[in-house]
């Protein structure tokens, strides 16, 4: 009786890949053609872009968190926004977690990145909200490291406290003096330049400022900064687009 078609096939690889496997010493793994996939258009890959999250305080056990830039959101133990879920919360420091990646985030800190790769600073717009007394704050960086930001049209330059600027690591004690008229009166104040300020995914570099003596309970983001931008106020959100 005639073998069958697919036997004598299949007997007669296996003799073709024993002779190859004593040729080479390898043992080869004969696998069944794949067909042919369909032409098809290739697909665009969207890089994805992290989030820059930020610790900026606590309201009992609830953590105030700000992502981007944006207005802060109290979150409890457990809860989650846009994708971020608070983990635990002490007095200076909260554990976070996003796509299973968890994070300590520091009171007073630098942003922490999650969820995709760090952003280069090359973003063109910042979205700001407004508080309840119709303040926008905003929480960046300034040269890498966090700092909490009031938006100030009535000031030229920004305005820095000492303490604040000595948390940054900013060096300003060998710069020009210059006279600032502040609410207590005049005061030698210090005029510097910043090298990087970052609020969400934009960064403007070369930023005037000044350190004051007067502590301050934010950093006041005056017009040295936002004149790089055109400002558009809608109800309760304040957008500034790079120029």
């Amino acid at each position: 009786m005639r073998a069958p078609v697919a036997a004598v096939w299949a007997a007669s690889l296996g003799l073709l890949a024993g002779a190859a496997a004593a040729q080479t010493n390898f043992v080869p793994i004969l696998k069944a053609p794949a067909p042919a996939p369909m032409a098809s258009a290739p697909s665009a890959v969207v890089p994805v872009t992290a989030l820059r999250v930020v610790l900026a305080g606590s309201m009992g056990q609830k953590a105030l968190l700000v992502i981007d830039g944006g207005a802060p959101r109290a979150l409890a133990v457990g809860d989650a926004w846009r994708g971020v879920r608070l983990l635990s919360l002490d007095d200076a420091e909260a554990l976070i977690e996003m796509d299973g990646q968890r994070s300590v985030l520091r009171l007073g800190a630098a942003a922490v990145n999650l969820g995709g790769s760090a952003s280069p600073g090359s973003g063109r717009v910042i979205q700001l909200s407004s508080d309840a007394q119709g303040h926008f704050l905003a929480n960046g960086q300034i040269n890498g490291r966090g700092a909490s930001f009031l938006v100030d049209t009535g000031a030229t330059l920004v305005s820095i406290g000492q303490a604040e600027a000595d948390r940054l690591g900013l060096v300003y004690k060998e710069s020009p003096r210059v006279a600032l008229s502040t609410a207590n009166g005049m005061v030698s104040a210090y005029r510097i330049s910043l090298g990087v300020v970052r609020l969400g995914d934009v960064d403007a570099f070369n930023v005037q400022a000044v350190v004051q003596p007067e502590a301050m309970p934010h950093i006041l983001l005056g017009n040295s900064f936002l004149m790089r931008f055109q400002m558009k106020r809608e109800n309760d959100t304040l957008t500034l687009e790079k120029r």
